[in-house]
């Protein structure tokens, strides 16, 4: 059997195929030099493995307080070593991204201290524990205000405007690396030192703190080694590989650490107790495994920004600029458009793959919401997924993939059913 007839047997016409075929043979080069970072990463990783002598006494679980356990600890120290913090926290009590930047933030604001964006809004789950959407709970309840500086249209800082920004009151500045449900460009490494500098310039003593969500791995270097104090992310995302079943991680200053730990447990507590259940082993080995499979998803986003670019549709980032995240972002103009993408998708995926997604009203989201997830993790977004609100200007946003093979597969189904559907035309 060839190649083309199992793709067949998948429901991918010859058309879609063969179309495939001819924006894959122009990205050889792209593809190689993804191939070089993730062999980077993957020496960095196994580099801070050996450093702290990772063992199968790491692997056991434990229960009830988790005083003394070994495994998670040592994990922590992996990451401090592999992202060059002094301290971390990875924990599976930190249910999800934005949780650990809830705690990040938590931990590390008091009442009266202001927190300053200054690269546009943040991914709308943080909107209620900001407080720009009344939330209870949320750090505008406890008397931290928030100030906000738009990037400008040409997405670059607006440093006269952070300058007027930053007060007295100026705790913490948090910068969203991905774009989130935005169309702006993800920041790079580089141009996060660089605001990093800017600001610290002005106001030595406030703490910079990176959402790293999406972007870790896709470079050889991560905030941290740009100034950033702290770096927060979800290990259902890149570092956790695709084998994580949950968590996230903190990881950066000591102090910042530390705090964070008191809010995660309790004052006095902090990072000593937490009892792992037995999932330590799957998020050393999907750590390990992160640079690899950060590679495949990568080569994905970029199929798909040149496929879909190349059928005049506006992508972010484009087909040849380059990636400092796994997330590609396609305009479709219309709902039927989004909606039939993120089938397209789902038809491809190992799991549920005879389901049909809707869009549905999701905690935390202003808009309906539709979300494409075939995944051995519910909720893992490096494998392959796809999501995005039904509003204007009806973007989706593709992410992941375990094997670039697999994204392959779903570039080109998402492909066939927008074909199938009479909403774009290949031209051959």
């Amino acid at each position: 059997m060839t190649v083309e007839n199992i793709y067949r047997e998948l429901g991918v016409s010859d058309q879609v195929y063969a179309y495939g075929e001819r924006i894959l043979a122009s990205l050889k080069e792209r593809f190689e030099a993804i191939d070089q970072v993730a062999e980077y990463n993957q020496m960095k990783v196994i580099k801070a493995m050996q450093e702290n002598r990772v063992s199968d006494i790491h692997f056991a679980a434990t229960t009830g307080y988790g005083y003394n356990d070994l495994g998670r600890d040592t994990l922590e120290s992996v990451y401090a070593s592999a992202f060059h913090g002094e301290a971390a926290l990875v924990r599976p009590q930190l249910t999800s991204g934005t949780h650990a930047l809830c705690v990040a933030l938590s931990g590390n604001l008091r009442p009266g201290d202001e927190l300053l964006s200054p690269v546009g809004k943040p991914y709308d789950t943080l909107e209620e524990v900001i407080g720009i959407r009344e939330s209870v709970g949320s750090l505008k309840e406890y008397g931290v205000s928030y100030r906000q500086v738009d990037l400008l249209p040409d997405g670059s800082f607006d440093f006269d405007g952070i300058r007027r920004a930053l007060n007295e009151k100026t705790k913490l500045v948090t910068i969203q690396r991905s774009k989130g449900y935005a169309t702006r460009p993800t920041l790079s490494v580089e141009r996060i030192g660089e605001l990093i500098r800017f600001i610290k310039e002005i106001k030595p003593e406030v703490i910079c703190m990176v959402d790293n969500c999406y972007g870790e791995f896709v470079e050889t270097v991560e905030p941290l080694d740009v100034g950033a104090d702290m770096i927060v992310g979800s290990l259902i995302k890149n570092p956790g590989g695709g084998l994580a079943p949950i968590g996230g991680y903190i990881v950066g200053k000591k102090e910042c650490v530390d705090r964070a730990a008191y809010r995660l447990t309790a004052p006095g507590l902090g990072k000593e107790v937490g009892a792992t259940l037995g999932v330590t082993q799957s998020l050393f080995q999907g750590f390990f495994l992160a640079p690899t499979v950060v590679a495949g998803a990568l080569k994905g986003a970029i199929f798909a920004a040149n496929i879909y670019e190349n059928l005049g549709f506006p992508v972010v980032p484009d087909g040849t600029e380059s990636r400092h995240d796994i997330i590609q972002a396609v305009t479709f103009g219309t709902p039927e458009g989004v909606i039939a993408f993120c089938q397209g998708i789902q038809a491809a995926a190992p799991v549920d793959s005879f389901v049909t997604p809707e869009p549905w009203d999701m905690p935390g989201y202003d808009a309906p919401v539709i979300m494409a997830a075939g995944a051995f993790v519910q909720g893992s977004s490096i494998e392959l997924s796809a999501d995005g609100p039904i509003k204007p200007p009806y973007a989706v946003y593709f992410q992941g993939g375990l094997t670039w093979y697999h994204a392959k597969l779903g570039v080109l189904m998402s492909l066939q059913k927008l074909v199938e559907q009479g909403l774009t035309v290949i031209k051959n």
